[in-house]
């Protein structure tokens, strides 16, 4: 009776282990597969987030443009709404848009009141500088005189 020799791979030598999927040779290769994959993986996380982030950003501005939409409304019976937007009214719809923006967010926002029509622009962070510029949001409200 002949014996057959049995390898590390717990079968007969050169032959697959019982559930193990390959040969003795190819042991760890999904690890090293996974490992060419992260840095693409790593890639799409961070343009999701990116994403997430101007989505989010786009939200805050519009939240603010409509708090700065209602606070020149309220802000008088109207006459410097008809007048072309008084210094008083524009001032505090534009400190209205601000106080609606969370903390991180208010030194990259400018708000500009031109009579009734109030324009928030918000950029949202982002890690690389070069798209700094290019992912800015803006929003628009107006309110019109009585």
């Amino acid at each position: 009776m002949r014996r057959a020799r049995w390898s590390r791979a717990g079968g007969p030598a050169g032959q697959c282990a019982p559930g193990g999927g390959g040969r003795a040779g190819e042991r760890g290769q999904a690890s090293l597969e996974l490992l060419a994959a992260l840095p693409l993986l790593l890639v799409i996380a961070l343009a999701g987030a990116q994403l997430l982030a101007v989505g989010y950003s786009s939200v805050l501005a519009g939240n603010a443009a409509e708090a700065s939409a209602l606070a020149l409304a309220g802000g008088g019976d109207g006459s410097a709404l008809a007048a072309g937007g008084g210094g008083a009214a524009a001032e505090g719809a534009e400190a209205a848009a601000r106080a609606a923006l969370p903390g991180w967010s208010r030194a990259h926002a400018s708000v500009s009141v031109t009579g009734g029509q109030v324009k928030v622009t918000l950029r949202p962070p982002t890690l690389l500088r070069a798209l700094t510029g290019k992912l800015d949001v803006r929003a628009d409200a107006s309110v019109e005189a009585p």
